[in-house]
């Protein structure tokens, strides 16, 4: 079930299905900015080292269940394929079968850009039609700039944009992303948010 065996052979992004109904466009933005500073070798390499995990679901179409950012930056900059890892293959499960599991295991986080859990049949099926999410940019930043560390929890990112969403106001995000940034990062330290992943501010 879990044995993340390489598909050698190139899959479209364009035929690739999210388990998450969006990402932080600005986010996107920067891991396109950096794709261009790459060489053709570089390039390569990169693609190389970064096989997107994937789940094998109905109809063998291939779920992703992380890199979306870079799946969204690369098919923006007209990258036609990548390498995919399969991480299940729950090709033979019905839909709703299929998404029950996704559920359990944590593959799947059905929540739109208010942060408000949707439908299964609400997701997205292609990358090009992930809605943007700002708050889940910012926590994204937020942690680049060490305001929480990386974390194994699934979608974590997305609940620390869930927690910046109730106390950072979206225009300031929108109008001075900076001040954004460094409201984040004093939340971030304040022991309420010691609950969430990779919290590691101040334990005196």
């Amino acid at each position: 079930m879990a044995n993340r065996e390489p598909v050698l052979a190139p899959v479209p992004i364009a035929d690739l299905r999210p388990t998450q109904m969006t990402v932080g466009y600005r986010e996107v933005a920067e891991k396109r900015r950096r794709w261009r500073d790459y060489d053709d070798n570089k390039r390569a390499a990169f693609l190389g080292a970064h096989m997107v995990p994937t789940l094998l679901g109905p109809k063998k179409h291939h779920y992703v269940i992380d890199h979306h950012h870079l799946s969204r930056a690369l098919l923006e900059e007209g990258v036609e394929s990548v390498l995919v890892t399969i991480v299940a293959d729950l090709h033979h499960l019905d839909k709703d079968a299929f998404w029950t599991v996704c559920d359990h295991k944590s593959w799947v986080h059905p929540y739109d850009a208010e942060g408000v859990r949707a439908g299964f049949k609400d997701i997205p099926k292609a990358m090009a039609d992930l809605a943007d999410d700002p708050y889940r940019s910012l926590a994204g930043e937020l942690r680049r700039a060490g305001g929480f560390a990386k974390d194994t929890t699934p979608f974590s990112e997305f609940l620390w944009a869930d927690y910046l969403r109730r106390h950072v106001k979206a225009k300031r995000i929108e109008n001075d992303f900076s001040a954004a940034l460094e409201e984040a990062m004093a939340l971030a330290k304040a022991s309420e948010t010691s609950y969430l992943p990779g919290w590691c501010g101040p334990t005196a």
